[in-house]
């Protein structure tokens, strides 16, 4: 079997986190996002290939990544494109990646920037046992957020009707971008391309796939994170960190408040400062701050201010409430 991790994506709604980063790269605890995805794959032994399907811009920095992590199943898969206007749409990508690696196999797909709560190995097991494609369903528990993914309409656990970013939801279980699809499905995203259906989202290749055969969802509780936003990526953290906060060994803390659901990195430098929810990149420095719900970037200055709701970028520099990038 194979997998492929999806992280294509430019993630605009970060930067400038994501500027010069892959979202997928964001720290959650001693880990970071797709490296969770990758332990998980890595442990299961039915699956002996995991691509990671990528843009040309952030290549060279997965490339880096994987050539310094501990995993050996990961293998680099550059889509053709380096500008968020030139994507060609994530099953375009998909399709492509089966052409140019020859995969002639059961296949897993995962979004690189999913935090998920379940074991991919039990996802993988409920596809075994189904024998057909199935994709991973969550009650978001709001219609609103619900507009925003694929609707899914289930019998037991069969999808009986799937509806991709509905104006008027009517109930609030999505998919998430988890899918599992068998060797026999992989040519008909070719065919599903040529008869000119939408390119942009997996949800809409299974809304046509579940007309012709059966599809599952495997559902979960528990908690599931699409980290695309800096409110996103604040709350998979508190999630994570459950009230605590994580602090470097080599962080210096002085005179520091460390409220709950904060995340700070190697090489911080705290002075008088009180933080909550927040999240500091490396070697930064907070000297008489008080600094709320906020990202900070790394190698930042920031000194007497008070900040809630921020997003700054890295190697900026604001003192007295003058700015300099």
């Amino acid at each position: 079997m194979k997998a492929v991790v999806l992280a294509g994506g430019y993630a605009t709604r970060l930067w400038p986190i994501t500027k010069h980063r892959p979202k997928m790269f964001l720290p959650i605890g001693e880990t970071t996002v797709i490296d969770r995805i990758f332990a998980d794959l890595e442990a299961d032994d039915r699956i002996d290939t995991v691509y990671v399907s990528t843009n040309e811009r952030f290549a060279d920095e997965f490339r880096a990544h994987l050539d310094e992590s501990e995993f050996e199943k990961p293998k680099l898969s550059v889509e053709d494109t380096s500008e968020e206007d030139e994507k060609f749409g994530v099953v375009g990508a998909l399709a492509q990646l089966v052409e140019r690696e020859e995969v002639d196999d059961d296949m897993v797909v995962i979004a690189g920037d999913n935090l998920i709560s379940f074991d991919v190995g039990e996802f993988v097991d409920f596809f075994e046992e189904k024998e057909s494609p199935i994709l991973a369903a969550y009650d978001v528990g709001s219609r609103e957020r619900a507009k925003s993914y694929g609707l899914v309409e289930l019998d037991n656990d069969r999808v009986v009707d799937f509806q991709e970013k509905p104006d008027d939801p009517n109930s609030t279980l999505v998919s998430i971008a988890c899918y599992a699809f068998t060797q026999d499905n992989l040519p008909l995203l070719r065919k599903y391309l040529k008869d000119g259906n939408n390119p942009d989202e997996p949800g809409w290749f299974v809304q046509w796939l579940q007309a012709q055969e059966p599809v599952y969802a495997f559902s979960f509780e528990e908690a599931w994170f699409d980290i695309g936003t800096p409110e996103s990526y604040l709350n998979a953290v508190s999630w994570y960190l459950d009230g605590d906060s994580y602090v470097a060994d080599s962080a210096t803390l002085e005179n520091a408040e460390v409220g709950e659901n904060v995340h700070v990195m190697d090489g911080v430098t705290l002075e008088n400062a009180s933080l909550d929810n927040a999240i500091i990149f490396s070697n930064a420095t907070v000297r008489d701050c008080d600094v709320r719900d906020s990202i900070i970037d790394e190698k930042t200055h920031i000194e007497n201010m008070d900040l809630a709701g921020a997003l700054i970028g890295a190697h900026t520099q604001i003192t007295n409430g003058s700015r300099d990038e």
